[in-house]
């Protein structure tokens, strides 16, 4: 086992998005290309030997290739220890856990989320730090300027470890140590909620379907909510990994997840369902005949946090990511806790965490999570839901319905356009951030704007400047919209349109969504000249 170093030049398109390097699988095996952004990584961290890395993925397509890429690379880097998932799998939010539980300098999560995957699929790379959450923005440029100077890597000459059985190896002065990907976060579950109570509900009864998507929650949920909770078998579905998630895009929502979706529907529908996605930090709540948006979904845990034992003091403080409804504000301003709006991306919300200003957090975009992790968890969101339903007593429709009557609904929708020409894509962003000043007492179809800005985050704990965060567009009576281009699409641009309407009468809180949304997405799409500007008539995918 001989370390090699290899010559190389830097590679056009290497900037990390809100979460890691994403790009067509293709491009990711393409000479170098991997080895480039690794070998990035581990200079902006200060170089690697002798620290300890956490290494692990969702599964996918060349999954198992670019962790053995990885490894031999950690080994001629001097590292002194890499913890890995079995098979080369773990969840994010189980990376996060054992980053922290073992007290690691840091993890190579393989993983572009909710992306599909496949030979022609998705491929993602981040680095998470020793809190366990993503990359900050100071490392993240650290990272890009690395990859634009890059000369050589170097790499160990060896065969593949074995990393297909838990145990303990040695690649050249490296520890190989390969773990089970689920039990050390299945065990830290069971601390934060009432196991007893969630199984004496599957024991009444009660019954569950939770849509895997073929992804590494799989696993994950058949081990606690199957085999720990005692949820009939076969309650988790899809629920075997698989390199392109069957074929589907495995992203829990009621687009992607339409068969979850019409089986809560059903007549004879389950009485809990529930999705997670590709890396298993997403999450999809839906009850017998009523779907719950991740905004509603954050609100709800907040307000119900005391029923549960990990909360059961209450919350320090709550945070959402700045599109989200803001459903949860309602909550915090009756509870008399912060609630902070951030920027899109979990590694906002880290400092947050780490300095104990929040105890729970969120996004529209199907992510929540709280301090036990410092990243948004799947599995976990969907059992705090079943401990809030066990203690309660209640079904979702009745928990959605009591929470709507107390603090009012905020109806809300995303739109997105996707892969749009990356210069029609800015162009529009660029057109109405020139009019922001002019726009208020603008009318918009039947609506009129009342306020419009572009979100820049002040960090209150590391007093770091985030710009260029989205458009906002306040309407009178508090409806709003907000234009965002998206980092985490692989092809041109993706353009996401946020639209919420606040609702308190009580007569018009069962109103359907697309009927209550449609002034907002109509004053929108007039505002920014969406049709003209993007060739689209309507979004690809709303949710």
């Amino acid at each position: 086992m001989m370390p090699m170093t290899i010559e190389t030049a830097p590679i056009e398109g290497q900037k990390p998005g809100t979460s890691g390097l994403r790009k067509r699988t293709p491009v990711f095996q393409g000479r170098h290309y991997l080895e480039n952004y690794v070998a990035s990584i581990f200079a902006a961290i200060g170089g690697i030997r002798g620290k300890t890395l956490v290494l692990g993925g969702d599964g996918r397509y060349f999954n198992d290739r670019a962790a053995q890429v990885i490894l031999r690379m950690a080994a001629a880097g001097g590292a002194a220890r890499v913890i890995a998932g079995r098979g080369g799998l773990l969840s994010t939010p189980a990376a996060s856990h054992l980053i922290r539980k073992r007290g690691a300098d840091g993890g190579l999560i393989l993983s572009a989320s909710h992306n599909p995957g496949g030979p022609d699929g998705d491929f993602g790379l981040k680095f998470n730090g020793p809190n366990g959450g993503p990359a900050g923005e100071a490392l993240t440029a650290r990272i890009f300027e690395e990859t634009r100077r890059i000369a050589s890597y170097d790499i160990l000459e060896a065969q593949d470890i074995d990393i297909a059985r838990t145990g303990v190896s040695q690649l050249g002065s490296t520890v190989v140590e390969v773990v089970d990907p689920v039990a050390d976060y299945a065990e830290l579950m069971e601390t934060l909620f009432d196991f007893d109570r969630i199984a004496a509900l599957f024991a009444s009864g009660f019954r569950l379907r939770f849509d895997a998507m073929h992804a590494v929650t799989g696993p994950y949920a058949t081990a606690v909510l199957e085999k720990r909770l005692g949820a009939p078998d076969g309650s988790v579905v899809n629920a075997v990994p698989s390199p392109d998630f069957g074929g589907g895009h495995p992203d829990p929502n009621p687009v992607w997840a339409a068969d979850l979706v019409a089986a809560m529907m059903a007549e004879d529908a389950p009485d809990f369902g529930a999705a997670s996605d590709g890396d298993g930090d997403r999450n999809m709540i839906v009850g017998r005949g009523i779907y719950v948006t991740p905004s509603d979904s954050l609100a709800v845990l907040a307000a119900n946090a005391r029923l549960v034992p990990s909360h059961a003091g209450g919350l320090a403080g709550v945070a959402r990511s700045m599109p989200t409804s803001r459903a949860v504000d309602a909550v915090a301003a009756e509870e008399g806790i912060a609630c902070y709006e951030t920027p899109t991306g979990w590694k906002f919300f880290g400092n947050l965490l780490d300095a104990g200003r929040i105890s729970l957090c969120g996004e529209e975009s199907a992510g929540t999570g709280a301090d036990h992790v410092r990243e948004k968890d799947g599995l976990w969101a969907v059992l705090f839901w079943l401990d809030i339903v066990a203690a309660r007593r209640a079904s979702v429709r009745e928990i959605m319905d009591e929470h709507w009557r107390r603090y009012g609904r905020h109806y809300y929708t995303r739109h997105d356009y996707e892969a749009v020409d990356s210069d029609a894509a800015e162009g529009l962003m660029s057109a109405l951030r020139a009019r922001l000043a002019d726009l208020p007492g603008t009318r918009a179809g039947a609506l009129t704007v009342a306020e419009a800005d572009e979100f820049a985050y002040h960090d209150p704990v590391d007093g770091s400047v985030s710009e260029r965060q989205g458009v906002r567009i306040g309407f009178e009576g508090g409806a709003r919209a907000v234009f965002r281009l998206s980092g985490t699409g692989t092809e041109g641009a993706t353009l996401r349109v946020y639209l919420e309407r606040p609702e308190t009468d009580p007569a018009r809180l069962g109103e359907p969504t697309g009927a209550m949304i449609a002034p907002v997405a109509e004053a929108a799409a007039a505002l920014a000249e969406l049709e003209t500007r993007t060739g689209r008539a309507a979004p690809d995918v709303a949710t």
